[in-house]
């Protein structure tokens, strides 16, 4: 059996609101994060990311309040990170409301982090959000909000992660993030074929095709959007039957 393809809509959150820019700068305010949750559950969303974009470069805790507001909206999984950089973060975020939490910089310091996370609450709690930017024909994985390159080959990070207990990766091209210009599938499929759990594609999503490409040629199990679904430019609903209809299979509200 196939398993059906996710979508997935994405709140980048600063300051308690939903924000949004091209390539991780320039943000504009896009609304209320428990407001858009509520929105998107409506709309058959299959899960929801909240983000605290802003948290690991200031060092600030994820926004609790926000995340346990939006949960409070859902009735889909809930993935939130931001900042994450101990067990008992993570902890806080998934008490908060969260399904899953999302490690990245810290992470990349510290390793052990992900073993921690996947032996206290189960790799299925536990994504890796890796953010890459192509280099020399392949990628770099990058840290702190996309500011900070790390050296490491963004395949080769995303391997040790998961032997560590990462049960998702989600995987950010900063190079397309907010350019509409089409997902990497690219990277997509080189990280997909990588590691041996679901991948879920992000950045660039602008057409209905950017989907169903991402989902063929990019192998990825899921895709994540923010601008086109925030500016109500495309439909869950109309997106799903569109891949439906084109053999991708999807799960359709009643």
């Amino acid at each position: 059996m196939t398993l059906a393809r996710r979508i997935i809509p994405c709140l980048d959150v600063d300051a308690g609101r939903v924000v949004k820019g091209v390539e991780f700068e320039g943000l504009r305010d896009m609304g209320n994060p428990a407001e858009l949750g509520a929105r998107y559950n409506r709309e058959g969303a299959d899960e929801l990311v909240v983000l605290d974009i802003s948290a690991s470069f200031e060092g600030r805790a994820t926004f609790l309040g926000t995340i346990r507001r939006v949960a409070e909206q859902l009735n889909i999984p809930l993935t939130a990170g931001g900042g994450i950089r101990t067990m008992e973060e993570g902890h806080a975020v998934l008490l908060a409301g969260a399904d899953k939490v999302t490690v990245n910089t810290a992470a990349v310091k510290r390793p052990e982090l992900i073993s921690e996370l996947s032996q206290q609450f189960g790799a299925q709690a536990v994504v890796l959000s890796l953010d890459v930017k192509r280099t020399n024909g392949s990628w770099e994985a990058y840290i702190r909000g996309g500011r900070e390159a790390t050296g490491r080959d963004a395949a080769d990070w995303a391997t040790e992660a998961v032997q560590r207990g990462a049960g998702e990766i989600l995987l950010t091209s900063i190079d397309r993030d907010g350019t509409r210009s089409g997902f990497d599938c690219d990277a997509t499929a080189k990280i997909a074929k990588t590691v041996p759990v679901p991948v879920i594609a992000s950045g660039g999503a602008s057409t209905f095709d950017d989907f169903l490409e991402v989902f063929t040629d990019g192998r990825a199990d899921a895709a994540l959007a923010a601008s086109i679904f925030h500016q109500e430019t495309h439909s869950i609903a109309d997106l799903k039957r569109f891949l439906s209809e084109r053999g991708v299979p999807v799960r359709r509200n009643r």
